[in-house]
């Protein structure tokens, strides 16, 4: 863990021919892409294709089975872990706790310096500073819970924002807030990546798309200026028919 929260670095990720194996099962099968700051990354492919193992790997929780990945010159492993946020498909918050009381937890745990402002701040950012202090996240809605995750994973000023079906379950309304959020952490400098099957939503906040089939990249294109909805159902597609 640190102690301070250095300036944000805008340093590449770079996945060079990533592998892995569940025994005699390969999830993926020599994986090399790279992702630049202040971009958003949508991973899209179908159901088994690798899109949450590879997630796993970048979040340093799964260990690739060959491979390297570096961020800027340096090795992305376990001792770089504090570079990365991560936002699951489950919230990742205690569920006895306040919202204050789970950032207060993990604001301990990175060492942060001044950590009542910094809980104080992201509460307000999320849009939370009004709810009942005493509360307990298992009263929240799943809304709230994704607001608070989304706190939690940017307390510690992450280099690097990982989401791992950040939409689901989420309403009309939190998932447009949630959008909103990734083009700010994009407009910010931060790395964005993100596992989902919405290509709509994908489309809304992506400017680099990357399609997994069968463990394999099956397209990597990136458009300064994003992508419409048709044009990324169009890549989808065309990635997935057979070769």
């Amino acid at each position: 863990m640190t102690s301070e929260n250095p300036p944000r670095a805008q340093r590449a990720l770079r996945v060079a021919k990533v592998s892995k194996n569940f025994g005699r099962q390969r999830a993926l099968i020599d994986v090399s892409l790279e992702f630049s700051p202040a971009a958003v990354t949508a991973i899209v492919g179908p159901n088994g294709a690798g899109k949450t193992t590879l997630l796993g790997i970048l979040s340093t929780l799964v260990r690739p089975t060959s491979g390297e990945i570096r961020l800027g010159d340096d090795a992305l492993d376990r001792a770089a872990r504090h570079r990365i946020g991560h936002v699951g498909h489950e919230p990742g918050i205690y569920p006895d706790l306040s919202a204050r009381q789970n950032l207060g937890l993990f604001a301990a745990l990175y060492a942060l310096t001044d950590p009542g402002a910094r809980v104080a701040s992201m509460l307000e950012r999320v849009g939370l500073s009004d709810v009942r202090g005493d509360l307990p996240a298992r009263a929240f809605s799943r809304g709230m819970l994704q607001r608070l995750a989304l706190a939690r994973a940017l307390l510690h000023e992450p280099e690097i924002l990982l989401f791992d079906e950040p939409s689901s379950a989420l309403d009309p309304t939190g998932a447009r807030w949630l959008g909103e959020e990734l083009v700010r952490e994009r407009e910010s400098g931060r790395l964005v990546i993100l596992v989902t099957h919405d290509l709509d939503a994908a489309a809304q906040v992506a400017s680099h798309i990357v399609v997994i089939r069968r463990g394999r990249v099956a397209l990597d294109r990136q458009q300064a200026q994003g992508f419409a909805a048709h044009e990324v159902r169009g890549l989808y597609e065309e990635a997935l028919r057979d070769r």
